[in-house]
C-alpha cells in the first residue's frame, strides 16, 4: 500500500513538470531555430532573450521566500505553482509573431520580446522555486532520488513530445502552423497541473505556519531584503557558497549548446527543421533513459549524490568532446552517439544535483534555499545562452572563422567547464553544510532585521 502511495505521488508530480518541459523545450530547440536560421534574426539577440528569462531566476529566492512567509489560504506552494503556470503559458501564444519581427530586425519588436520573455521568466523562477519546495516537502530523503529522476523524467519526456509534435506539425517552417503549435501551450499546462496539483499540498493551519517561523526573527520580506540575506548566507557558509558555484558553472558548461544547438546542424551539415528538431528526441532518450535507470538503482542500492552527479558530468563533458570534433572530422554519424551520451550524462547529473540541492535546505525554509539554488542554475544557463549568441555572432556572423572551427570551440569549451565544476563537486559536504547552516541562518536574519 505505501509503495503504490509513492507510486501515484511520484507519477502526480512529474505529471505536474510536464507543462514547463513543454514550454522550455519549445523556446530552446524551436524559436532559436525558426528565429536565426529561417527568419534570419541575429543570434546574439535570440540566445539574449533566451538567456533573460534565465537571468531573471534570481527572483527564485524571492518567491521562494516569500511563499514560505505568506501562504494563501493554508497553502505555500500550490497558489504559486497555477498563478506562474498560467501567466507564462500565455506568453506563447505572441511568440510565433515575435519571431517575425525579429526577423526583419524591427526594434518595436525587439522590444516587446524581451518585454514578453521577462515576464514568462519572472513567472517561471516563481514556479521553480514553488514545484522545487513542493517536492521537498511532500518527500522523505529515501524516497527522493527516485522522485527526482522520474520528475525530470517528465520534463524530458515533455520536451521530447513537444519535438515531435513540432516536427509533425511543422516540418519545415510555415507561420500558420507554428502558431497552431504555439496555441497548444496553454492547453498542455492547464490539463497537467489539472492532474497533478489537486491536494498534493497539506494545507497548513496558522499555529503550524507560525511554528515553522518561531524560530527565526522577523525580517524584511523585501526582494532587497530576500538577496541580502541569500548573499550574506552565500558569504557565511562555506559549504553553501562552493556548492552554489558548482551549480552555477556545471549549468553553464552544460546549456552553452542549448541555443546554438539546432543552428549547429543547419550550418554545419545543412540539416532541415524536422531533422534538427530530431536532436532534442536524441539527447531527451539519453537523459530519460538515464534519470530512469539510475532512479530504480539509487530507490534499491544506496548511492551517494555526488557520485551519481560525478558519473553525470563525466558523461556530459565526453558527449561535447564528440560533438566538438564531430564538424573538424564531417562526422555526421557521430552526431547521435555524442548527444545520447550527453543525454545519458545529464540524466545521471539531473538526478545527483538535484537530490543533493533538496538535501541542502532546512526545516522552515525549503523556499529560500531551493530558490538560491535555483538563482544559481538561472544565471548558469542566463550566461551559456548569451555568450552562445555572442560567440556565434562574433566568431562565425563576422567571418572570423567558420562555422565547423566556431562550434568546436564552443562545443569543446563546454567539455572543459564541465571537468572544471566536477572538481568543485569533490570537495562539498551535505553534512558539513548541514552542521553550519542553522546557526548561519539565524545569524543572518538577525542582522537582516537590526539591519
Amino acid at each position: 500500500m505505501a509503495f503504490l502511495r509513492l507510486a501515484v505521488k511520484t507519477l502526480r508530480l512529474a505529471i505536474l513538470r510536464v507543462g514547463a518541459g513543454w514550454m522550455f523545450a519549445l523556446l530552446t530547440f524551436n524559436f532559436n531555430r525558426v528565429s536565426i536560421a529561417d527568419l534570419g534574426a541575429l543570434a546574439v539577440i535570440v540566445t539574449s532573450l533566451i538567456g533573460l528569462h534565465h537571468f531573471i531566476s534570481f527572483f527564485q529566492v524571492y518567491w521562494g521566500r516569500f511563499a514560505d512567509r505568506y501562504p494563501i489560504f493554508g497553502f505555500r506552494r500550490t497558489p504559486y505553482v497555477i498563478i506562474s503556470s498560467t501567466v507564462a503559458s500565455l506568453v506563447f501564444l505572441m511568440l510565433p509573431s515575435v519571431a517575425i519581427g525579429l526577423g526583419q530586425h524591427d526594434i518595436g519588436t525587439t522590444l516587446l520580446a524581451f518585454m514578453l520573455i521577462f515576464l514568462f521568466g519572472v513567472s517561471m523562477a516563481m514556479n521553480g522555486s514553488s514545484t522545487n519546495a513542493l517536492i521537498t516537502e511532500v518527500t522523505t530523503p529515501k524516497e527522493r532520488g527516485g522522485v527526482v529522476a522520474f520528475v525530470w523524467a517528465a520534463v524530458i519526456i515533455s520536451g521530447i513530445g513537444s519535438a515531435i509534435v513540432a516536427g509533425a506539425m511543422m516540418p519545415n517552417y510555415d507561420p500558420v502552423q507554428m502558431q497552431q503549435l504555439y496555441n497548444l501551450t496553454p492547453i498542455v499546462v492547464l490539463v497537467t497541473m489539472l492532474l497533478g496539483l489537486p491536494w498534493m499540498e497539506r494545507r497548513i493551519t496558522p499555529a503550524e505556519h507560525a511554528a515553522l517561523l518561531a524560530e527565526q526573527p522577523l525580517e524584511s520580506a523585501s526582494p532587497l531584503g530576500t538577496f541580502r540575506v541569500a548573499r550574506r548566507l552565500m558569504q557565511a557558509n562555506v559549504q553553501a557558497r562552493a556548492f552554489f558555484v558548482f551549480v552555477l558553472l556545471a549549468i553553464f558548461g552544460i546549456f552553452l549548446q542549448d541555443a546554438i544547438l539546432e543552428p549547429f546542424g543547419a550550418e554545419v551539415f545543412g540539416m532541415n527543421q524536422k531533422a534538427t528538431a530530431a536532436f532534442q528526441q536524441a539527447w531527451g532518450g539519453g537523459a530519460l533513459l538515464g534519470m530512469v535507470g539510475i532512479g530504480i538503482i539509487s530507490s534499491i542500492f544506496p548511492i551517494a549524490k555526488k557520485t551519481i552527479a560525478t558519473i553525470g558530468g563525466l558523461g556530459i563533458a565526453g558527449g561535447l568532446a564528440l560533438i566538438a570534433i564531430s564538424g573538424p572530422l564531417h562526422q555526421i554519424a557521430l552526431l547521435n552517439p555524442a548527444l545520447m551520451l550527453m543525454g545519458l550524462g545529464i540524466g545521471f547529473f539531473n538526478v545527483g544535483a538535484l537530490s543533493m540541492m533538496m538535501e541542502m535546505t532546512i526545516e522552515g525554509q525549503a523556499g529560500l534555499y531551493m530558490g538560491v539554488w535555483g538563482m544559481a542554475q538561472g544565471l548558469g544557463n542566463g550566461f551559456a545562452n548569451v555568450l552562445s549568441g555572442v560567440m556565434h555572432t562574433g566568431l562565425i556572423e563576422t567571418g572570423v572563422l567558420t562555422p565547423t572551427l566556431a562550434y568546436g570551440l564552443i562545443f569543446g569549451l563546454e567539455a572543459t567547464l564541465m571537468v572544471v565544476a566536477i572538481g568543485i563537486l569533490r570537495g562539498i559536504s551535505i553534512q558539513e553544510f548541514h552542521g553550519l547552516s542553522r546557526q548561519d541562518v539565524t545569524t543572518v536574519l538577525a542582522m537582516d532585521t537590526a539591519g
